[in-house]
């Protein structure tokens, strides 16, 4: 067995899972820095730090194969102690210090101090705001809230996450500006849902007066909101999107189906009218937006009747962007109580009808783009060409414009004009205006 040398252990990162599972592994990683330690990000340290996702069974069967690849390096002496922390282990510790015992110690989605403490290391309250970044500089996520009330049938996220706790606008304008001086310029705002924010603290729905101050915070240009939820959504956030330049034109909201029988067993608190009035509503108030959506096939008792009428209702509204799941059927969730009727073949089968026809929108939505010209974040350079995202995009999900990195040079994290010249399913050929 290799030993370890004597001296400072560096800390490894590993974070599996969601956007708000990285903002989580961001702040544990600048408390770790503010305490002297070394930290790295999905690299190589002494001490491993394993941020688990515990959502779907897929996702699970990533965190607990994680888990067992870093145990076995612990084995072989290349590392020396790992923890686990995050949604799965919030959701299944007792399983896990049972079935995988060499793992030193398990920790919550809200175990923070906790688990610093167990790294030598002590948690900073004044550390409002500070983290490190994992994203490329120009763009980072904002978590405003953590928790969710929802009581959505399927979700297991309030058994990982808890009850809704909304940050203070305070707080937030403060890490707004901290990560502009940084370089930030876009925000990307995520929650479990967006829309529920400052019920708790004041007792009323505030993104629209959270999203009135960030606007101020110099540097920032462009400010995205993901995962908005339908029910009770406040008209007070259109105003905002249509009025300040600065949020972009772009929602995300997971509407999970369409039929009403469907949608009241899913406990969603809306129905067909209701969904399809709300989305007439964000296209009467922004006419521009762009609206991504995410849908679940195979829930307990979906028939062949209830998926036809989603597929209908998918080449009705011509979703800007679209994402389909399996459902996946999660202990100790109401729809647990139901039977899982849906064979995983026909869910599979139901998930690719409805992406072959969302991959047939985006591509005649794409070639509407085709000589109309936008202004372009560029994110990276990838082989022949700089890539970039339109602000009716975000980094990762959605389409990307692509633009000849031999014919003119470009700064990662800059705004350029750019003229659409060809256009695929997912992804815009852009030449660069002078």
């Amino acid at each position: 067995m290799r030993t370890k040398s004597v001296g400072k252990k560096k800390i490894n990162i590993v974070t599996l899972g969601c956007s708000k599972n990285v903002y989580d592994s961001e702040v544990l990683m600048g408390q770790l820095q503010a305490n002297k330690k070394e930290v790295v990000h999905e690299g190589v340290g002494d001490i491993v730090v394993i941020n688990t996702c515990g959502f779907i069974d897929n996702a699970k069967e990533e965190s607990i194969n994680t888990i067992l690849e870093y145990v076995d390096l612990k084995e072989q002496g290349e590392v020396e102690k790992v923890f686990v922390t995050g949604c799965l282990s919030e959701r299944y510790k007792p399983d896990l210090e049972a079935e995988i015992p060499n793992v030193d110690q398990y920790f919550g989605t809200r175990d923070l101090p906790l688990l610093l403490k167990a790294l030598g290391a002590d948690y900073k309250h004044e550390l409002v705001g500070e983290r490190l970044t994992t994203t490329p500089r120009h763009y980072a996520y904002l978590k405003i809230a953590e928790g969710c009330d929802r009581p959505c049938s399927f979700c297991a996220i309030p058994l990982m996450r808890g009850g809704n706790i909304s940050k203070p606008i305070e707080e937030l304008v403060i890490e707004a500006k901290k990560l502009a001086k940084k370089g930030t310029k876009e925000l990307i705002l995520i929650a479990q849902d967006l829309t529920y924010y400052g019920l708790d603290l004041y007792k009323r729905r505030a993104l629209a007066d959270l999203l009135k101050e960030l606007v101020k915070v110099d540097g920032v240009e462009w400010i995205r909101l993901h995962y908005a939820f339908p029910s009770g959504f406040p008209e007070d956030v259109l105003e905002v999107i249509k009025k300040e330049k600065k949020v972009c034109n772009y929602l995300d909201i997971p509407l999970q189906h369409i039929s009403t029988d469907i949608l009241k067993s899913m406990r969603r608190g809306t129905t067909k009218e209701k969904t399809n009035a709300l989305l007439d509503k964000f296209r009467q108030y922004v006419p521009d937006m762009a609206i991504r959506t995410t849908l679940i096939v195979g829930y307990p008792g979906e028939t062949e009747e209830h998926f036809n009428e989603m597929k209908e209702w998918v080449k009705e509204q011509r979703f800007d962007r679209l994402g389909c799941f399996t459902y996946s059927h999660e202990e100790n969730t109401h729809a647990y109580l139901l039977e899982d009727d849906v064979p995983q073949e026909v869910k599979e089968q139901r998930v690719e009808e409805i992406m072959e026809i969302q991959t047939q929108i985006s591509y005649e939505l794409n070639q509407e783009k085709i000589g109309k010209q936008f202004r372009v974040l560029i994110d990276r350079k990838e082989g022949d060409n700089f890539v970039g995202r339109t602000e009716y995009d975000s980094p990762d999900v959605d389409n990307e414009v692509l633009i000849n990195a031999e014919e003119v040079y470009l700064s990662i994290g800059d705004f350029v004009q750019v003229e659409i010249v060809d256009a695929y399913e997912f992804d815009l050929i852009g030449k660069l205006v002078e």
